[in-house]
C-alpha cells in the first residue's frame, strides 16, 4: 500500500539543505544536546513533581534524513493495522498495487521533506518491536539553523528546546498508563476509517476543493479534518484534548523552568513566537492545509489551561490530571479550565508531587 523506501528517497531528494557546519561543529552540537538531557530531566522533575522512572530511555541526536527515517519507521508501526485491514478487504494486485504504493510513498515523502526542516525534537512512541517504549529525539541541524535565524545564545536555545522535549518524555514515562491510552486512541482513529471507495473519493473531492479555497486565502478546515469520518471526529476530539494538554504542559514547564536555568529565556520565547507569526503566505498555506495551525492552537490553549489550573490550585493539585483517562480534560474543558476544576478537583486531595507554580 505504501512504498516506504520511496517515501524516504523522495524526502531526501526534496529536503532543503541544512545549515553549513564543519564535522567538528556538528559533533559539538550533538555532544552538547546529549549532555543537556540529564540536567533537563532533573529540573523538569523538580518543577512538575512528576517522578521519572530509572528505566533507560534512548536519546537520539539526528539529522534531517535521520528524523525522516525514524518517523517513516514509526508510520509503519502505527499504520500496520489499518494497512492490514485494507489488504484483507480488497487486496490490491498487479500494476495497480505497484504504482499505487509508489505514489503513496512519494506523497508521504513530500510531506516528510516539508516537516523535516522544521521539527526541533520529539518523543517517539511508535518504535519497531524490541526497540523499547519510546525515544527522545532532537534534530540537531534544525536547532542550529533556528538559533542562527533567531540570533539567540546557542547554549541557551539548545537547553530551552531540550527542556520542552524532556517534558514530553517525562509525561509518558512518569505516567504509566498514558502511553497505552495514546496508542489506543490512535488505533481507535484508524479503526474508525471508512474504507468504502465511494466515501473516500467524496472526502478527497472535498479536500481538493478546500485546497483551492485555501490557496485563495479563504478560511477552510485542514485536510485532516476533511478526510475523517464522523466516528473519527469523536476520537479526534479526545486526541486534540490530550495533545493540547501535553503541548501546553510542555510550554508551561519550559517557560516556568526557563528563567531559572536559561538566562535569555524571555528573549528566546519572544523571538520564537515572532518567527512563527512571520511565516510567508506559502508556508501559511501549507501549515493550514496540513493542520499545523491546529498544533499552534494546541500550544496556546493548552498552556492557558495549565497556567489557569496551576495558579488556581497549585501544581500538586493540577497533577490530578495524570490520575487516569477520566481525569484528562475534555476538549471543551481545555478552553474552560474552571469546568475541569469543578469536575475533577472538587473534594479531591492533592496529588503527590511538587508545587512548581
Amino acid at each position: 500500500m505504501v512504498d516506504w523506501d520511496v517515501a524516504v528517497s523522495t524526502a531526501r531528494a526534496l529536503m532543503p539543505a541544512g545549515p553549513v557546519v564543519t564535522p567538528a561543529e556538528a559533533r559539538e552540537v550533538a555532544e552538547m544536546l546529549r549532555s543537556m538531557v540529564p540536567r533537563a530531566e532533573h529540573v523538569v522533575a523538580e518543577f512538575t513533581g512528576l517522578t521519572i522512572p530509572e528505566a533507560d530511555v534512548p536519546v537520539a541526536i539526528v539529522d534531517r534524513i535521520g528524523w525522516v527515517e525514524a518517523n517513516v519507521s514509526g508510520f509503519q508501526v502505527a499504520l500496520a493495522p489499518l494497512l492490514d485491514k485494507i489488504t484483507e478487504k480488497k487486496p490490491p494486485t498487479g500494476i495497480v498495487a505497484a504504482v499505487g504504493s509508489r505514489i503513496a510513498g512519494a506523497q508521504l515523502g513530500t510531506l516528510m521533506s516539508y516537516l523535516a526542516s522544521r521539527v526541533l525534537g520529539q518523543f517517539e512512541l511508535f518504535l519497531p518491536p524490541g526497540e523499547g517504549d519510546g525515544r527522545l529525539t532532537l534534530v540537531a541541524p534544525n536547532i542550529l539553523e533556528t538559533e542562527r535565524k533567531l540570533g539567540v545564545v546557542p547554549e541557551d536555545f539548545r537547553y530551552w528546546v531540550t527542556i520542552h522535549e524532556v517534558t514530553h518524555r517525562t509525561q509518558f514515562t512518569a505516567v504509566p498508563w498514558l502511553r497505552g491510552y495514546f496508542t489506543d486512541q490512535v488505533q481507535a482513529f484508524l479503526d474508525a476509517a471508512d474504507l468504502d471507495p465511494g466515501a473516500v473519493l467524496e472526502r478527497l473531492r472535498s479536500a481538493i476543493g478546500a485546497a483551492k479555497d485555501a490557496a485563495q486565502g479563504k478560511e477552510t478546515p485542514s485536510l485532516i479534518e476533511l478526510v475523517q469520518t464522523p466516528a473519527q471526529r469523536v476520537v479526534l476530539d479526545r486526541m486534540q484534548a490530550l495533545m493540547s494538554l501535553l503541548e501546553g504542559h510542555g510550554d508551561y514547564v519550559m517557560d516556568g523552568v526557563g528563567p531559572t536555568v536559561v538566562p535569555t529565556a524571555e528573549q528566546i520565547r519572544r523571538r520564537f513566537d515572532e518567527r512563527r507569526k512571520g511565516a510567508g503566505p506559502i508556508d501559511r498555506f501549507v501549515r493550514k492545509l496540513l493542520g499545523l495551525d491546529l498544533k499552534m492552537r494546541q500550544y496556546a490553549e493548552g498552556e492557558a489551561f495549565v497556567r489557569h489550573v496551576v495558579e488556581a490550585a497549585g501544581m500538586s493539585r493540577f497533577n490530578a490530571v495524570w490520575t487516569s483517562a477520566e481525569t484528562l480534560p475534555t476538549l471543551p474543558e481545555i478552553t474552560d479550565p474552571d469546568a475541569w476544576i469543578a469536575r475533577v478537583l472538587t473534594d479531591r486531595p492533592a496529588v503527590a508531587g511538587g508545587d512548581g507554580a
